[in-house]
């Protein structure tokens, strides 16, 4: 269950809402979610998403307890038939969020764990309340690791210490996860829907196209071959960012000292 909302003009605000069961997960929010991030791919009103959950958690994993089937499984199927399916469809998550246009903020709100772990870290941007948690539960399920974890977490904080969380169950609290650049910061839980915001409005303010450009290039760079490879890249999306009509927008914004007016041409 999600419940969606427009803080501003260019926000898409997604919250996770079964504030009962910790926005754990079941099979149709699976489908629900992937759909809703899929629909703002090609949004052009839509600038930058916040991800968030509702009541005092992030997202706790997947819901050990709910008996649902999953819909896009045939029953009868083997073991390994069955369970390769079912982590097709919930793998497509991370690499949704991370492939989406618009740059993504999770504001973690509390519980961070296994699936909800993996959300935080494969958005764009992760900012916690300092009561929020981060724990690898996926070895409840005796596996360690999924999602992206082993490729997302020695990226944003280290091989060393993603060892050592992929490896145990420790839990990251806040605080350490600024520290360790888990998180961009940590702040009072009263403060995180605003500081989310402020981000996004910041991020809004920016030329759309040319913020989109600048997200692919981020990430695409981390495993590209050379300097000169990342040179290029960038070079090409700052010609087509430079070509359009809100990008003459924006340069008149910053001169009038006004907010920018982006009509997606």
């Amino acid at each position: 269950m999600l419940s969606i909302s427009r803080p501003f003009d260019g926000c898409c605000r997604i919250a996770l809402a079964r504030p009962d069961a910790l926005n754990s997960f079941t099979y149709e929010m699976y489908r629900e979610f992937t759909a809703a991030l899929e629909s703002l791919r090609y949004d052009p009103d839509t600038y930058v998403v916040i991800l968030t959950g509702e009541g005092r958690a992030f997202c706790a994993g997947h819901d050990v307890r709910s008996t649902e089937p999953a819909g896009w499984v045939r029953e009868g199927l083997g073991k390994a038939y069955e369970s390769r399916m079912l982590i097709s469809e919930i793998n497509k998550l991370p690499v949704t969020i991370r492939n989406l246009p618009q740059p993504v903020i999770a504001a973690v709100n509390g519980t961070a764990a296994g699936l909800g772990f993996a959300l935080a870290l494969c958005a764009d941007i992760a900012i916690a309340a300092r009561s929020a948690k981060f724990v690898n539960t996926i070895h409840n399920a005796a596996t360690g690791h999924e999602l992206g974890l082993s490729y997302m977490l020695p990226r944003a904080i280290g091989t060393q210490r993603a060892a050592e969380l992929l490896l145990t169950s420790r839990p990251v609290m806040a605080e350490e996860a600024e520290r360790i650049g888990l998180v961009l910061r940590a702040v009072d839980d009263d403060r995180l829907d605003q500081e989310a915001l402020q981000l996004a409005r910041a991020i809004a303010e920016n030329t759309p196209l040319g913020t989109q450009l600048t997200k692919r290039s981020l990430w695409l760079n981390q495993d590209i071959g050379s300097l000169e490879a990342a040179i290029e890249m960038e070079s090409r999306a700052v010609f087509i960012a430079q070509s359009t009509e809100d990008a003459a927008e924006k340069r008149r914004a910053v001169i009038e000292k006004r907010p920018p007016r982006f009509t997606g041409r």
